[in-house]
């Protein structure tokens, strides 16, 4: 996997069916534990609700959970679930909160309300998308600082630390898949003279 999409932030939504208040929440969450720990955050936010839905997907495991939380089967939970299938995101998790308004919805207006909820909260949390990335190091004398310096962000590295010793010494992030060319052009504009070293490859928010 190069790439993945998740949420940026907490999102929070609210939606009214006949009476019945659908607060959804919607968060970033690398680990199991996260997401159990942020449903319970939103049961102690809302103690008098009846129904605290939620669905959460991770990469670890590629494990995704959900729940109906006493309404009726496949009416919640799952269209919730679906909200984070749909839009191809993982890591992430979602609680949609329910305050009975005295009118059944029926299973039509159930699946309805929770997807409507779910879908707006991670609209607040905002899509983002994590890609591989390479964090790297190079060093040259200060006439080549600006041509290096060109080439980086031309490639459209993020630099993290520029250090001016005998040398420039500079510490930058570059989606792997780019890599390769960056190291091809560099090799090139400086005859050799400055190479990359790659330190460790993580995922990161470009």
């Amino acid at each position: 996997m190069d790439a993945y999409q998740t949420l940026k932030q907490k999102g929070t939504s609210e939606y009214i069916e006949k009476k019945s208040r659908f607060i959804g929440v919607a968060v970033p969450v690398q680990t199991e534990q996260q997401a159990l720990s942020f449903l319970q955050e939103v049961k102690k936010q809302y103690p008098d609700a009846r129904h605290h839905v939620y669905a959460y997907m991770l990469r670890q495991d590629n494990k995704q959970r959900y729940s109906d939380d006493g309404e009726p089967q496949g009416t919640a939970g799952l269209p919730v679930l679906e909200i984070l299938k749909n839009q191809n995101l993982t890591d992430c998790a979602i609680v949609v909160t329910r305050y009975f308004g005295g009118t059944l919805l029926g299973t039509g207006g159930l699946v309805r309300a929770y997807s409507t909820a779910a879908k707006e909260a991670v609209e607040a949390s905002q899509i983002v998308t994590a890609s591989r990335a390479a964090l790297c190091s190079v060093q040259c004398d200060y006439r080549q600082y600006s041509l290096v310096q060109s080439v980086l962000l031309g490639h459209a590295a993020v630099l993290t630390q520029t250090d001016f010793l005998d040398t420039v010494q500079m510490r930058f992030y570059i989606q792997t898949q780019k890599l390769k060319a960056l190291k091809d052009q560099l090799t090139e504009a400086t005859a050799g003279t400055v190479t990359i070293s790659q330190e460790k490859e993580e995922f990161m928010f470009f």
